[in-house]
């Protein structure tokens, strides 16, 4: 591994590396000090690319550009093993620089709803249904399980937990993302989930600050106006980041948000050194990293910026680290871009040293092996090459499979049991209306002899003419239909159903909110996952094999907890 060599005070010859013993911050701030302007640079830069396995021009900035990291985005991936295989080639790389700092290998693998790396891994039922099992040991060994698989791939950190409080039924790009409408309950769990990927050797990335669980838009394709005070968000939003920072969370990725009310104007809470240098560092007192969401995100270019000078913008107002995702000449330009702001702005210069000292930090806190090797044995190095046997063995970790089935059942919530135990009489017409295949799979291991309908989950905002045609036609000759809901395009296909009353059994999936929008259905279940874990446990509770132990971790202030404030839709 390479080394710098610096000159002592006495003229002898100090080698600088990423593995040097000692405290971290002293160790990361003397290898900050010794590194050029384009060193300091490639550190901040946080890059994904085209196209399953690693690009030329990703190799190029890893090489001649010593970046700080890597995302990995289902595009990327052939399957496991080639992955393990690519991040172990990347990962060397890197660790040939001078100072022989790894990258950060990240992705989003928050569980349930949101899987960048499918294949074998494993089936979460999702951070809701932990808020409705309610069970912090339930998060911690979810973390741990879903940061194992990650591991062993190379894979070292996860822009995971998702901190939003789901405080607003229009929030669906949250939604079933977040543990729930509890500050508190979030904050525990998010910890606690957070907890159990750092003891699987994974960097944590609690998201998205300060706080997208009230934005009614998605900020991928517009900048949401979030309508509140400081005081609000400090009493609401900003609790979970309070006990993460307190329990040690290494890292936080800031939300393209805008609060008017609190900033005076629409500038995004990713570009506003008012929300990161001072409610964020000063206010909270954090000291981790500060990564942006992507930079090539609408909701941070809506004010007719380019991605280069949001980065300039994001550095500027306090992000450490900048994520670039999809476009290699948006990537090219911004470097040339920041490289030449750095010649020219001294002040740039000094705030870049500080960031990466933190990073390096940070890299050597989570990912240098430790002393001696024998008490890292459990814990994947950052340069570990992975052998696909290994992956073969591991993915899914041992266990994980057996605890995320009881995590299922243990979430499920009888919201309306009207029809519940549900056994069908002799010659019962039974007819299984959804959008997932698992639903379909599990319902009829339940009752054999239904008939199924499958209809597109896409486009998630309306449903077609076609399928509500469809599904009303199939629907008018059963006895009893089972609905699963999960969008608002199967809540358009449901209403189609209403005229059959009591007829109608809906298994929620993901968000339960659209229940608020049928008060008519008088037997509905939520499950809050989409894998077979979930819909097999849902079917258990309609069956009466089990108790509903759930409690519904959301509550909008309606008439009651079964009936949260109907959704709107706004175009995103």
């Amino acid at each position: 591994m390479a080394a710098v060599l610096l000159l002592g005070a006495a003229g002898s010859a100090l080698a600088l590396s990423f593995t040097d013993p000692g405290n971290p911050d002293t160790v990361a701030a003397r290898i900050a000090s010794a590194m050029t302007d384009d060193e300091l640079l490639g550190q901040v830069f946080f890059l994904g690319w085209q196209g399953v396995g690693p690009s030329a021009d990703i190799l190029r900035w890893i090489t001649t550009r010593h970046i700080g990291g890597v995302k990995i985005f289902p595009r990327n991936v052939s399957d496991l093993e080639s992955l393990a295989r690519d991040i172990a080639r990347m990962q060397g790389l890197a660790m040939r620089g001078r100072f022989g700092i790894p990258l950060f290998v990240a992705t989003d693998q928050e569980g349930g709803w949101v899987r960048q790396i499918k294949d074998e891994t494993s089936v979460s039922p999702g951070n809701l249904a932990l808020g409705a099992s309610g069970v912090p040991a339930d998060a911690y060994r979810t973390g741990y399980y879903l940061g194992r698989e990650l591991a062993v791939l190379g894979i070292n950190m996860d822009f995971a937990p998702t901190a939003d409080v789901y405080s607003n039924p229009e929030a669906s790009v949250i939604g079933p993302r977040s543990f729930g409408s509890d500050p508190s309950s979030t904050g525990l769990l998010s910890a606690a989930y957070a907890r159990g990927m750092a003891d699987a050797g994974v960097v944590s990335t609690a998201k998205h600050f300060p706080g997208h669980g009230s934005a009614d838009q998605d900020s991928h394709g517009h900048l949401p106006r979030i309508d509140v005070s400081l005081d609000q968000l400090l009493g609401r939003d900003l609790i979970p980041y309070r006990i993460l920072i307190r329990e040690g969370i290494p890292a936080i990725m800031t939300g393209h948000l805008a609060f008017p009310r609190i900033s005076g104007d629409l500038t995004p809470s990713s570009l506003s050194p008012f929300f990161l240098k001072h409610v964020l560092r000063e206010e909270l007192g954090f000291t981790g990293i500060v990564i942006t969401d992507d930079m090539e995100m609408e909701g941070v270019l809506a004010d007719g910026l380019d991605t280069p000078t949001a980065c300039l913008r994001a550095l500027q107002a306090g992000n450490d680290m900048v994520l670039v995702s999809h476009t290699p000449i948006t990537q090219e330009r911004t470097w040339i871009a920041l490289a030449a702001a750095l010649k020219s702005d001294p002040r740039l210069r000094a705030s870049l040293r500080q960031s990466v000292t933190r990073i390096i930090a940070t890299k050597i806190r989570a990912l240098r092996p430790a002393d001696p090797p024998s008490e890292a044995a459990h814990v994947p190095s950052a340069a570990a090459t992975a052998d696909p046997v290994d992956v073969k063995e591991a993915v899914p970790a041992p266990g994980a499979k057996e605890f995320f089935a009881q995590v299922s059942a243990r979430a499920v919530t009888l919201l309306a049991g009207g029809g519940v135990p549900f056994r069908p009489g002799p010659g019962e017409k039974v007819l299984l209306v959804g959008q997932f295949p698992e639903f379909i799979s599990e319902g009829l291991r339940r009752y054999p002899q239904a008939a199924t309908l499958l209809f597109p989950f896409t486009p998630f905002y309306t449903s077609t003419p076609e399928d509500m045609a469809a599904v009303r036609s199939r629907a008018a000759a059963e006895d009893t239909v089972i609905f699963c809901l999960a969008n608002f395009n199967s809540l358009d296909v449901l209403k189609e159903l209403s005229y059959l009353g009591a007829r109608v059994i809906v298994i929620s999936a993901l968000s339960p909110v659209y229940l608020s929008e049928v008060p008519w259905v008088k037997t509905a279940i939520a499950v809050y996952g989409d894998g077979k874990d979930s819909f097999r446990a849902g079917f258990g509770v309609l069956a009466g094999d089990f108790t509903a132990t759930g409690v519904l971790p959301v509550n909008f202030s309606g008439p009651r907890a079964a009936d949260p404030a109907p959704p709107a839709r706004t175009a995103r």
